[in-house]
């Protein structure tokens, strides 16, 4: 009976002890000031371990798909290469001034987790719901599925590309381009002879 009293003491002891600390204000949450390696590696488990529970019965698609893979670039770019980089950018100001740093996605060694299922799912759910004090959004609550796929699509392929496949792959084509109609009077020729083509 001691013995289980000892047990339940410490444990009450040690929840009050981190409640006097959290309560104090003393604990830094800066983001110019990296967690413990202990801290670090226990919110790195629990962020993991998190995601992959809850990733595991999503369905995923067919990402090879070309179509796919383009489709998800012009948003990448809009939405996820401030943080997690482009091929020729090393850092941004967002990239350098968020804790923890986002991983680079041009990189082939990051980017392999991805390649299989399982890193498809909880890449797509990362995408889909954020990632609490990450500064990683949830673009579920402004994008469909579709669109998040793309995105994981294209992420799959980025360590492959160079900075001109990027771009073309990136260039979001403005519809109001696209139903362009050219005015009677604009001079087509080129030449400055007012003609018409």
């Amino acid at each position: 009976m001691k013995f289980l009293l000892g047990i339940l003491f410490a444990v009450v002891t040690v929840v009050i002890g981190i409640f006097a600390v959290v309560t104090s204000g003393r604990v830094n949450v800066g983001a110019d000031q990296e967690h413990s390696p202990m801290m670090y590696g226990f919110l790195e488990t629990a962020r993991n371990r998190s995601i992959e529970h809850a990733s595991k019965d999503i369905l995923v698609p067919n990402l090879e798909q070309a179509e796919m893979i383009s489709s998800g670039g012009a948003d990448y770019k809009d939405m996820c290469a401030g943080c997690h980089l482009s091929p020729g950018v090393t850092s941004t100001d967002l990239s350098n001034g968020l804790y923890p740093k986002p991983p680079n996605f041009t990189k082939a060694n990051i980017v392999k987790h991805y390649q299989n299922e399982a890193g498809a799912r909880q890449s797509f759910w990362a995408i889909k719901h954020g990632i609490m004090a990450s500064g990683m959004p949830a673009w579920g609550a402004s994008h469909d599925d579709d669109r998040m796929w793309a995105m994981v699509a294209f992420i799959r392929s980025l360590p492959e590309l160079n900075e001109a496949q990027y771009t073309m792959l990136t260039t979001r084509i403005d519809s109001d381009i696209m139903d362009m109609t050219f005015d009677g009077d604009m001079d087509m020729s080129g030449d400055g002879s007012g003609m018409q083509h």
